[in-house]
């Protein structure tokens, strides 16, 4: 490009600033000028308070201003509508999780000078991977299955695997709450007819908000890191390692996962 040719990254900085109404286009002074010090000097006593610099984190969603006041109204609910908390004892909640066949992780090493690394295969693209649904409670695994190739989460399968797992618990306890998140599906008309036969509770849960449901930073996230740089020949295999994976994890585990819900409302 020639000299007189704005980069892609400057017009990029400009158009944000445009679309906040910020017409100026020179550069605001950064801080270490601000400060009337070199960039070297705030870096040094940035290092001496212990900080690090570091991105911040990614979240799934930006929550709007009424997102926000939803999720608000539902801890709120959930703290204040109920003396105690015993009754996270008969909550159910469940969901869906994309399983690989293979598990390879990209990792920093420490290496001596002139030393290879240990290799990692590059992930295809389209990497090959089954649909794993689970349901469980505060005391053990409840139901789960692995849905067929080609299968996807429709609002009749949902209905029918509610009913599966109803039948596991018919008998087993008097009243049932569920909680699952906000998935089409899980809130299908159809879905919400079912539920109410089987005369299950719904608990609130906000729009975007996986910190606030336990398969999502409970089971979930220590199945990842079971599977973790682990690899698989086929179906046979990898059900296997799901089954091994539920049957070691005690009951304190499960329980660990459910009475923790009200420490993030």
């Amino acid at each position: 490009m020639g000299g007189d040719v704005l980069s892609i990254r400057t017009a990029q900085r400009w158009f944000n600033r445009f679309r906040n109404d910020n017409f100026e286009l020179d550069d605001l002074p950064h801080s270490a000028e601000q400060l009337g010090c070199s960039h070297t000097a705030v870096e040094k006593h940035l290092n001496e308070l212990s900080k690090t610099w570091k991105y911040g984190v990614w979240i799934p969603h930006q929550l709007s201003p009424h997102q926000l006041q939803q999720r608000v109204d539902a801890c709120m609910d959930l703290m204040t509508s109920h003396r105690n908390y015993q009754w996270l004892r008969n909550l159910i909640t469940g969901d869906e999780k994309w399983v690989l066949y293979i598990n390879y992780t990209h990792r920093r090493q420490w290496l001596s000078a002139g030393q290879k690394g240990v290799e990692s295969p590059k992930t295809d693209s389209y990497p090959k991977k089954v649909m794993l649904s689970v349901w469980w409670g505060a005391n053990r695994i409840i139901y789960w299955e692995i849905l067929p190739n080609g299968c996807t989460i429709t609002a009749d399968l949902y209905c029918q695997q509610l009913d599966r797992v109803g039948e596991k618990l018919k008998g087993k306890q008097d009243k049932i709450y569920y909680l699952h998140d906000n998935a089409r599906p899980h809130i299908a008309k159809s879905a919400r007819e079912t539920l109410l036969k089987l005369g299950w509770v719904t608990v609130p849960h906000p729009s975007y908000s996986p910190d606030l449901t336990p398969t999502d930073y409970h089971l979930f996230r220590s199945l990842s890191n079971h599977l973790r740089e682990k690899k698989f020949d086929d179906a046979n295999n990898l059900k296997m390692e799901l089954v091994n994976f539920f049957d070691q994890k005690s009951k304190d585990f499960y329980e660990r996962g459910i009475l923790s819900l009200p420490e993030r409302w």
